[in-house]
C-alpha cells in the first residue's frame, strides 16, 4: 500500500521542520510549501491525502487555499494551525468544512492524533 501524502504549507521554517519530522516517522509521506503559492501548485498536481495548512503566509494565505480546494471541488481535506487566528476564524473554517483547526503551539501528541484521525475519516487507514 501506498503512504498516504500529506501536504505541510507554513513559513516558519522551524515548525515545518518540526512538523515533517514528527508525521514522516509514521511512513507517511511529507511534501512542503513555505508559501501559498507553492502550496497551491502540490494541490494542483493532485495525489494529497491531507493539507496542513498555516493560516497566516506570504503570497497566498492557507484561508486563500481552503476557497480554491473548495472552488475546485478538490477532495483533500485541510487542517489548519495558527497562533494568531481568532475563536470566530477557526469556527468558520470548521462550518466552512475545514477538517480540524489547531492553535500553534501544538503538542506533538495532538498534530499526530488528528492527522491520523483525519486520514482515517477520509481515507480508511491510516498508512
Amino acid at each position: 500500500m501506498q503512504p498516504h501524502r500529506i501536504l505541510i504549507a507554513d513559513d516558519d521554517a522551524e515548525i515545518l521542520a518540526g512538523a515533517v519530522e514528527l508525521l514522516s516517522m509514521s511512513g507517511r509521506e511529507v511534501l512542503t510549501a513555505v508559501d501559498g503559492l507553492e502550496a497551491l501548485d502540490i494541490l494542483r498536481a493532485g495525489d494529497v491525502h491531507l493539507a496542513l495548512l498555516d493560516l497566516h503566509m506570504p503570497r497566498q494565505t492557507g484561508l486563500d487555499i481552503f476557497q480554491y480546494v473548495r472552488a475546485k471541488t478538490i477532495t483533500t481535506p485541510c487542517l489548519f494551525w495558527s497562533g494568531e487566528a481568532t475563536d470566530s476564524t477557526a469556527q468558520w473554517l470548521l462550518d466552512e468544512g475545514a477538517a480540524g483547526f489547531l492553535r500553534k503551539p501544538v503538542k506533538p501528541e495532538e498534530l499526530r492524533a488528528c492527522v491520523t484521525k483525519t486520514l482515517e475519516k477520509n481515507w480508511g487507514i491510516a498508512g
